[in-house]
């Protein structure tokens, strides 16, 4: 193994887990459709895959993971559908107060 390649290797690393926590603090903070520790687990990995050049621009890592939600896994599309739907009922009881 050459030096460049001993450097490098720890850089990607690094880099990737501070992708995957960014993802995961977006994901997590995002306004109008924030996402449970379990949408975390369950969605990281799909952030990563479709919407990674939209990092760390929350609203526009919201916006990709909506516009890719067919191709998302089962379980994050189960996850996004579940939070969307409790979202769209907190927003119909705050309306009707």
């Amino acid at each position: 193994m050459t030096r460049t390649q001993t450097i490098a290797s720890p850089l990607k690393t690094t880099a990737s887990l501070l992708a995957v926590a960014t993802t995961a603090i977006a994901l997590q903070t995002s306004p109008g459709l924030a996402f449970s520790s379990e949408a975390q687990q369950m969605c990281t990995g799909d952030a990563m895959r479709l919407c990674s050049s939209e990092i760390p621009d929350i609203p526009r890592v919201r916006a990709c993971m909506v516009r890719n939600k067919a191709q998302v896994s089962p379980g994050c599309r189960a996850v996004m559908d579940r939070e969307a739907a409790a979202s769209a009922s907190h927003k119909r009881e705050a309306a009707a107060q």
